[in-house]
């Protein structure tokens, strides 16, 4: 009952989605919501990975399509495409950013005997990204750090962005 005990307290959530096939994760605590993909205001000057910006409840949030960033080929939206909301520290702020992702699968938690070190070679994605690989039966799962996703130069555009007035974003 002990061994139980203590791996169900090292066991975290994490929200899955996809990606080209490939299954990847967020831990839950840094996600605030899901959304369907709404209306999303293109602003000029960016780089191609950002999609543009959202109004959520009067805040500027900047979306990310991760599909662009992780050097994937695109895809076109259907209904299954999210925005992901999910959190991140940056200079002790908390910065809010959209993930544009194919579609999200599910909350699931994973306990420490499940989880790995991302391996150093044969990753699709920059392994600069991946926090560790959890293994879920057969699936493996990447899970991605909020924060190493996007380069302290990124965040701070991010920041950037984020301060512009929601009024300026079209609903």
């Amino acid at each position: 009952m002990e061994a139980k005990t203590k791996a169900t307290l090292e066991s975290k959530q994490y929200l899955t989605f996809t990606l080209d096939k490939e299954i990847f994760a967020f831990e839950v605590l840094k996600v605030k919501e899901v959304l369907e993909v709404t209306r999303v205001t293109k602003v000029p000057k960016t780089p191609p990975f950002m999609t543009g910006v959202i109004n959520l409840r009067g805040g500027v949030v900047p979306v990310i399509d991760l599909r662009i960033k992780f050097e994937m080929i695109g895809k076109d939206r259907n209904v299954d495409t999210a925005i992901i909301i999910v959190e991140t520290e940056f200079d002790g702020e908390t910065i809010v950013i959209g993930a544009l992702v194919d579609g999200v699968k599910e909350v699931i938690r994973l306990d420490s005997s499940q989880i790995e070190a991302p391996p150093k070679v044969g990753m699709n994605v920059s392994g600069e990204f991946i926090e560790n690989i959890g293994k879920k039966g057969n699936d493996f799962i990447i899970i991605l750090s909020a924060g190493k996703v996007f380069s302290q130069k990124e965040l701070e555009y991010v920041r950037e962005i984020s301060s512009t007035d929601a009024e300026a974003v079209a609903v």
